[in-house]
């Protein structure tokens, strides 16, 4: 087990952008970097041992203040939407940025978010942990303190735990945006990869993403992905929810919710073999299979990525929670801290 860093950039604000490789026992290898907590490249073996790069990025970090999907992302405060850009608590109303379908607040802030600065970074044996500090800006109340840490386990495993705190009732709801191709960052599709999703149920939306605070069955119905599903063969289906968001990029509801970690996914790709299993605490996951991704972005070693050429797998408190009552709550203060963890096994 190794950390080593260098030099990956120079922050908007004259900082230093640090990149961290965090080498595992059976080489894999993730690399992180301390400007938005991002995950920038992730190698892991196929079952010949052939290793890869499995999430899509950049290969240097003032590349990352572009962005536009997300990649790597640690998204923060709060992850996915907030209908109307609005909320209450403790009798209070908050606005936030409109920066989605004219009226909605997505991933809290696109150019302030916490994927857009610099965090402290401590090194361990096998870990990176990255920690922010954030006043109350963006429309979250609260002296705020979070940190997430990347671990590398000895069983090909990368474990992300997140740790947060406020001093007032907040939202705090933090995530990982990246865009996982089993075959390699560089392999294009990712439609003919499988998946299975442990959730019977899930928060249908209007067409602007926002739930209509029901949880529904999957059953019967092209969400139903509980049995192994090759992610090609009903994406573009003629079905409503599917049609509103372009595909696939809805929040499941993971079966047996308790607050204990849980399997909530695992993916495959048949070509390289290559298997992933995620596994969180929290209440839901949203699979998105890259529907919007910029068209031509060029990202690491001259890549160029299209629609669906990456996936993403955000273990999350479920969207829009904080105006719907029935949903778990993202609210966390004085009396709750925020401690939660997602791992991302490879097989």
């Amino acid at each position: 087990m190794s950390v080593i860093s260098e030099n990956f950039g120079t922050s908007r604000e004259g900082r230093e952008i640090k990149l961290y490789t965090i080498t595992g026992k059976t080489g894999m290898t993730a690399k992180v970097t301390n400007l938005g907590a991002i995950l920038v490249s992730l190698i892991v073996p196929d079952k010949d041992g052939k290793m890869e790069d499995v999430v899509l990025g950049f290969d240097k970090g003032e590349d990352y203040y572009g962005n536009p999907s997300f990649f790597g992302a640690t998204v923060g405060p709060c992850a996915n939407r907030i209908g109307n850009a609005s909320y209450e608590i403790d009798g209070v109303n908050y606005m936030l940025d409109v920066n989605d379908n004219g009226r909605n607040n997505l991933h809290s802030h696109y150019e302030n978010g916490y994927h857009k600065r610099i965090w402290e970074a401590v090194e361990g044996d096998d870990s990176v942990t990255f920690t922010i500090e954030d006043p109350g800006t963006l429309g979250f109340p609260g002296n705020k303190k979070m940190s997430v840490t990347y671990t590398v386990t000895p069983d090909n495993e990368l474990k992300l735990y997140y740790h947060g705190t406020s001093d007032e009732n907040t939202i705090l709801n933090p995530t990982n945006h990246s865009y996982f191709n089993l075959d390699g960052f560089k392999a294009g599709s990712i439609v003919k990869h499988s998946i299975q999703l442990e959730a019977d149920e899930f928060t249908p939306t209007d067409n602007e993403s926002i739930p209509s605070g029901e949880i529904a069955s999957v059953k019967g119905t092209p969400m139903d992905l509980t049995a192994k599903t090759v992610i090609g063969d009903h994406i573009d289906d003629d079905y409503e929810q599917l049609k509103f968001a372009g595909g696939y990029d809805h929040n499941f509801c993971i079966r047996g919710y308790d607050g204990n970690m849980r399997k909530a996914a695992t993916v495959w790709a048949e070509k390289s073999s290559r298997v992933m299993e995620v596994y969180t605490d929290l209440p839901g996951i949203q699979f998105y299979a890259g529907n919007f991704i910029a068209e031509g972005q060029v990202g690491k070693e001259g890549a160029v990525f299209n629609k669906r050429y990456g996936l993403c797998l955000e273990t999350q408190f479920y969207p829009d929670a904080i105006n719907h009552s029935n949903f778990p709550s993202p609210v966390f203060g004085p009396d709750r801290e925020l401690k939660t963890t997602t791992v991302y096994a490879f097989k």
